[in-house]
């Protein structure tokens, strides 16, 4: 027995003894998740995702009480308590969406701003702290974010890792990892590289808004035949008798139907008519 409690106490005076010298990896932080960076790019990054669950949920329940307190019927007030839910979660991907776009179109002139700084002369955090004010309004904050940061630290590859999560962008990413490249081992080339940069960017920005632009009136006549059944059904709230019939088992069953119907048709229609989109490699 005196044996057992001597090994017991010498393994775990070895444990203390290990955690405490023995160094550890640091473990390395979780990438964002797909929300998080969507709310990042709707310029909602401090509402988090647990307060984004917060404003659907506040927003299904107010809409299903309206609506059961309209139709008096379950079933109807669930359905529409649902897509209220998923609505400013919509509205959210929607903007992230838009931000997107702008920030595509944008990033050309950011690049010639950039390269014209390089060829006059200046060093690269200066350029870079230069399009706080002479940039595309979109990219603004970010750099000047970088400009306070740089002026308050002085590490360059700690700004520019933080201006890549401010931007969360895969064009930011491919400048800010050129500019790195740049400054550790010198870059004659910089100058070029970013005007062909520019040119590559613009053209893809291009050939976007054109498919894009053919592309717009299939999605939105497909989001109208969406749209179109459940806003008859909302109109028949206000009927009662005509309303009662969906508290039926069989009417339920339509509802379920319809809406299970709906969203697999939207999202089939989506990732048919969706654009590619570059992945971050360098992030």
């Amino acid at each position: 027995m005196g044996t057992l409690l001597g090994l017991t106490l010498g393994i775990g005076l070895f444990l203390v003894w290990s955690s405490r010298t023995i160094p550890r990896e640091p473990r390395r932080p979780r990438p964002p998740g797909r929300w998080s960076r969507t709310l990042v790019h709707a310029g909602l990054g401090r509402l988090g995702v647990p307060g984004l669950l917060g404003v659907c949920a506040g927003a299904g329940l107010l809409v299903g009480l309206t609506v059961q307190g309209v139709s008096h019927t379950a079933p109807v007030a669930l359905v529409f308590g649902g897509m209220a839910a998923y609505l400013p979660a919509g509205l959210i991907a929607g903007r992230a969406r838009r931000h997107l776009r702008e920030t595509a179109e944008v990033w050309p002139e950011a690049v010639d701003h950039l390269a014209s700084g390089v060829r006059a002369g200046l060093s690269l955090p200066d350029a870079l702290a230069g399009l706080a004010e002479r940039g595309p309004a979109p990219l603004r904050p970010a750099f000047a974010a970088f400009a306070l940061d740089h002026q308050a630290t002085g590490r360059f590859g700690d700004c520019l890792d933080r201006l890549k999560e401010r931007l969360a962008d895969p064009t930011g990413d491919r400048v800010c990892e050129g500019l790195r490249v740049a400054r550790e081992v010198g870059g004659g080339d910089l100058g070029r590289l970013l005007r062909n940069l520019s040119g590559y960017l613009r053209d893809d920005a291009r050939t976007r808004s054109e498919l894009a632009a053919r592309q717009s009136w299939t999605v939105n006549a497909a989001r109208l035949a969406v749209a179109a059944p459940w806003v008859v059904l909302l109109l028949m709230a206000w009927q009662s008798e005509a309303i009662e019939r969906y508290a039926s088992p069989g009417g339920t069953v339509v509802l379920i139907g319809g809406g299970v119907v709906c969203v697999v048709a939207y999202r089939v229609m989506t990732w048919i008519g969706r654009l590619p989109e570059e992945p971050r490699v360098l992030s």
